[in-house]
């Protein structure tokens, strides 16, 4: 246990905070915002996460003079003993992380003797990770959620079987079963999170506008202070680095369209798709007639020739696409800027995985979703836009993942979206959602009130 002296105590931080994200980019990322936020706020900042996502964080944006970043070392694979591959991905991970649980908190330690108290802001998903910081005498642990209220909920009720009366139950009843979204080990999980209780509040990309129901609901039943801190992009703007000030040619492209014309296409850094379904996708953007742009990143294909024995998978699009397609349509093969893209005038619908961080910065640029979802929290998150807060359409059914998405019903849903009363109504609605997003974050809103309330609660 760390302990500090009481001699030197005046000359101490009043405030340091530490911010240990899960290391995936989706995760990683939004934790950044966050670390950004604070650090704003004059509040000195440790950002401990590995070497290489570190340097890439550095690389990426201008000026992080504000941030001190703490390296991990990444540990061999050969020190995880007993690999669970029925583990959904970012489970499986878990096994890989703990082992970085002593180094993460002789840092904290360090950290903490600088400092009154040590605000210790974590991913969820570390939470067993980071269980020996909580012996520090002088730290309070504030636990980040990567998922939405409405799927939080939605598993916990499933997981836990506490649900509120007053919830809309048919919705409930439309629920994909959490152990085929998760993977069995979820109950493993949350039992574990649940009995790790000594956090002091908890934090969700999200906004009362979108979850208010849900976030209240989770109060009642986790019994902790909940914070709504998103839209995290919206919390303010990171300054890219020099190197990549060039404007994409994605938002080239998008200037010499007309209004709400292009159909966004994009599955995540971590979706990949087989070679079937990828020329399903192809002819169905193709006999749309609408005019798209897909981003097909180089990993999809590295992804598919791993599960191919390592031998190359031949992963590409079908001959010719490209150039039948040339004028109306635009394949990238490399990083997009997503939040410019679904800004620009020009966008009229995104064609997703629906994993929560493109929803809600998707339902903030008032761009309605044509649903796809992949896996984990994905089908909640269609479960949520297309029955809840109605600003998406179906393209592939949870209920039939295992079945091939044809190019004619791909087709189908572009043209509903993009082209039809239905899909106008569907735009309207995401439109409505956006104004009340940013109306939330402007001077006196409830989110701007909601974050200001966080920053008091953890340095006070």
């Amino acid at each position: 246990m760390a302990t500090n002296s009481s001699t030197n105590i005046v000359e101490l931080n009043e405030v340091i905070v530490a911010v240990i994200p899960w290391p995936e980019h989706g995760h990683l990322n939004q934790l950044f915002h966050i670390a950004n936020f604070i650090s704003s706020h004059n509040i000195p900042l440790h950002f401990i996460s590995l070497t290489d996502r570190n340097q890439d964080l550095k690389n990426r944006v201008q000026n992080t003079s504000k941030i001190h970043f703490n390296d991990l070392l990444a540990p061999p694979l050969t020190q995880i003993s007993e690999p669970r591959e029925d583990f959904a991905d970012e489970f499986a991970f878990l096994e890989f992380l703990d082992i970085l649980g002593e180094p993460i908190y002789e840092i904290c330690v360090e950290i903490s003797k600088k400092a009154k108290k040590l605000v210790v802001v974590f991913d969820s998903l570390m939470t067993d990770v980071i269980k020996g910081v909580y012996a520090i005498s002088n730290v309070e642990c504030y636990s980040f959620h990567a998922i939405s209220a409405f799927c939080m909920y939605s598993t916990f009720q499933q997981v836990v079987g506490e649900v509120e009366d007053g919830v809309a139950r048919q919705v409930f009843d439309e629920m994909p079963e959490v152990g085929d979204c998760f993977g069995p080990h979820i109950f493993e999980f949350v039992q574990k999170e649940r009995e790790c209780n000594l956090h002091c509040g908890e934090f969700m990309n999200s906004c009362r506008e979108l979850e208010g129901e849900y976030l209240d609901l989770l109060v009642n039943v986790r019994k902790k202070p909940l914070f709504a801190l998103g839209p995290f992009h919206m919390l303010q703007e990171l300054p890219e680095s020099s190197g990549n000030r060039d404007r994409h040619e994605c938002l080239e492209f998008l200037d010499e369209q007309d209004f709400d014309s292009v159909m966004f296409v994009s599955f995540g850094t971590t979706t990949t798709l087989s070679q079937e379904q990828v020329n399903e996708l192809a002819l169905g953007l193709e006999r749309s007639n609408h005019k798209f742009i897909w981003v097909i990143r180089e990993a999809d294909k590295k992804m598919e020739t791993e599960k191919c024995g390592g031998k190359d998978s031949n992963f590409e699009l079908p001959e010719g696409f490209e150039e039948r397609v040339e004028g109306r349509g635009m394949v990238v093969r490399n990083w997009v800027p997503q939040l410019e893209i679904l800004g620009h005038k020009s966008t009229g619908g995104f064609l997703s995985h629906c994993g929560w961080n493109s929803c809600m910065e998707s339902v903030s640029m008032g761009v309605p979703i044509a649903t796809w979802p992949i896996q984990v929290d994905q089908p909640y998150n269609v479960v949520f836009v297309t029955n809840v807060l109605k600003f998406g359409i179906p393209v592939r059914s949870w209920a039939r993942r295992e079945e091939l998405v044809t190019a004619t019903t791909i087709e189908k849903a572009v043209r509903t979206l993009m082209g039809t009363p239905e899909g106008e109504e569907i735009r309207q609605r995401a439109i409505e959602l956006s104004n009340k997003i940013k109306n939330s974050v402007s001077h006196g809103g409830i989110a701007q009130k909601e974050r200001e309330s966080f920053i008091s609660c953890i340095t006070k």
